[in-house]
């Protein structure tokens, strides 16, 4: 017997975005809808598991990472490569091949990226809906992984949600122009996908769709509504901060990883502790806060970001400042300014001295009374 179908619908000042999913999760456990600063495309799926734009517990990610993990075929052609997209997905993906690689042939791990690192570039591609649309791939730095990556057989591609499908058709078309022509299967691993199985239909390969939620959505705009302006910050580029030389969770390929940022030997067991990542850098935060999390904080994880979000509907707070990378871009924190903790830890893979201090000011002012900067140097 076939589920009944759920209806969300949101009125924004753009239009209205309905969605429509025949899944059993209720859409208000994960995600809320936001304004996007973006002519493209109006509306955001705001994720309430990702650790991204709403602060959530290491352990209610990790559930989310284990959960699209176990969905993951057991036995895929290997190598398996997996890519995960940046800036939002760049976490979620590194937690979800840290729960599958164990059952997976020959696996290894890259994300995109719009920050140029020391290494040899295997392709570009376009995220077109985006702010910031230019990515980057680099071939991992290993010779083993680096290997895996060029021979792989399985695709995995993880994204926070799908909403056309385009970038991930994309994304296929670039790795195959780049000469890896040995792949028979594509996996696509994401929390919500609203695409309509786009990429089976456009993919000469086999695809298996993998998602929390699936379903369709349609955006009815208002005749009359105002053009948002967006901030410029579609910017690949080195900035005048240099970016650590330590590239072992991601962007130069991955196997196994552990923690490796330390704060001060402090018994944080009790504290209220917030964890920010910073742009693309929040696999180690994570691993951090995960930490904290065990020896018994209560820790919450989010991350500074490029994405331009109107405040109202799922963005409660807003903070406002210079990207830590020296790009002249302006960065984001949402949902923190009007929230209370005991200890901030903010972590950067730039020189500590590169977080604005406008933010490093409005965080002890009016959030917590202790923050600290942790830089992976």
């Amino acid at each position: 017997m076939p589920q009944p179908q759920q209806l969300y619908q949101r009125e924004l000042s753009g239009g209205t975005l309905s969605v429509t999913t025949a899944s059993d999760l209720p859409l208000e456990t994960l995600f809320d809808i936001a304004e996007r600063k973006n002519p493209k495309r109006a509306f955001l799926f705001v994720s309430k598991v990702l650790g991204r734009h709403i602060p959530v517990s290491p352990s209610t990610m990790q559930e989310t990472y284990v959960r699209l993990a176990e969905q993951i075929p057991g036995i895929l052609p290997g190598p398996v490569l997996f890519i995960g997209l940046a800036e939002t997905a760049v976490g979620m993906a590194a937690g979800i091949f840290r729960a599958a690689r164990q059952h997976i042939a020959e696996p290894v791990f890259i994300t995109s990226t719009r920050h140029p690192v020391d290494g040899e570039l295997l392709c570009e591609f376009k995220e077109n809906h985006s702010h910031a649309t230019d990515h980057l791939i680099y071939q991992p730095q290993e010779p083993q992984l680096r290997q895996r990556a060029l021979t792989a057989r399985t695709l995995v591609l993880i994204d926070d949600e799908a909403t056309t499908g385009n970038t991930f058709i994309n994304l296929l078309e670039a790795l195959r122009n780049a000469g890896l022509i040995q792949i028979e299967r594509v996996v696509t691993v994401t929390l919500t996908d609203w695409s309509g199985d786009a990429l089976a239909q456009n993919s000469p390969l086999p695809v298996d769709v993998i998602s929390l939620v699936n379903g369709r959505w349609a955006w009815s705009p208002r005749p009359d509504a105002p053009v948002p302006e967006m901030p410029s910050v579609n910017v690949t580029a080195r900035g005048s901060w240099p970016v650590s030389q330590r590239q072992d969770w991601g962007r130069l390929g991955m196997d196994e990883t552990s923690c490796n940022l330390t704060t001060h030997p402090v018994d944080f067991a009790g504290e209220r502790i917030l964890v920010l990542g910073s742009g693309e850098f929040v696999w180690q935060p994570f691993l951090l806060a995960e930490q904290l999390e065990r020896e018994g904080a209560k820790v919450k994880f989010s991350s500074l970001t490029r994405s331009p979000i109107a405040p109202g509907h799922a963005i409660q707070s807003t903070l406002a400042f210079s990207d830590n990378y020296g790009l002249g871009i302006p960065n984001f924190v949402y949902n923190v300014a009007h929230q209370q903790f005991d200890r901030i830890i903010i972590c950067v893979e730039t020189a500590p001295e590169s977080v604005c201090h406008t933010l490093l000011e409005a965080l002890r002012q009016s959030v917590a009374p202790r923050v600290e900067v942790i830089s992976y140097e």
